[in-house]
């Protein structure tokens, strides 16, 4: 590989993370006490242009952790109106990280990159119900960094001046639709997206691929 061709990789542009877009929907706000109802993962890939766009898609939902808090705004918020029921097809905490994990390390090490990290919306609040999903299930080999994030309502908040997921989609000239927004799918869909079309806006403005800093020290 030409090293024009190395630097447009998913390893280059990140710095060797491998970034994975997440969204979670829970019952209430404390990802400690409140139950984890719903997950969904995008894997991305980059284009021989250097171009960046989802891949994979994962989504569960899934059954309340035993002695869970769940909260009845949360509920109301985000549709989820019997957490118990059998029709919503939910699985364990364990079950779905497991399979997300295993899609994450597969493609992770597909794009030589030494570690995955997390997009989302609102990032912080993401990472830590899945890191606390993960402790819960004792999930040793957890993927993702464990405190650092891309965060897409800072990054919408630079280059658009809006830090609402739909109001920044919007801005961004994409379709949003409120009627389907707090679905785990949906809302991940949609921040993988706008996080593409940030970081591939950024690249036609001239603004990556940059110095190698790697390269320039060891000259």
């Amino acid at each position: 590989m030409s090293a024009e061709n190395e630097a447009l990789t998913l390893k280059k542009r990140f710095r060797g993370y491998f970034p994975v877009v997440i969204d979670v929907e829970t019952a209430g706000f404390n990802a400690k006490t409140d139950a984890l109802l719903e997950i969904c993962a995008v894997t991305l890939a980059m284009d021989s242009n250097g171009d960046l766009k989802p891949a994979s898609t994962m989504h569960f939902h899934v059954e309340p952790f035993e002695g869970a808090n769940i909260e009845k705004e949360a509920l109301d918020f985000n549709g989820i109106h019997d957490p118990y029921s059998p029709l919503r097809g939910a699985v364990t905490e364990s079950e779905a990280l497991k399979e997300i994990y295993k899609l994450v390390r597969k493609e992770q090490k597909a794009a030589d990159c030494s570690r995955a990290i997390i997009v989302a919306h609102n990032a912080t609040f993401d990472h830590n119900f899945v890191m606390a999903a993960s402790e819960r299930s004792k999930l040793k080999r957890v993927p993702f960094h464990p405190f650092a994030t891309f965060d897409t309502a800072t990054l919408s908040g630079l280059a658009y001046g809006q830090t609402v997921l739909a109001r920044a989609c919007k801005v961004a000239g994409m379709d949003f639709d409120n009627r389907e927004a707090h679905s785990a799918l949906y809302d991940t869909q949609k921040t993988a997206e706008l996080f593409c079309g940030i970081v591939n806006k950024w690249k036609a403005l001239g603004g990556w691929p940059i110095v190698d800093l790697d390269a320039e020290n060891n000259k």
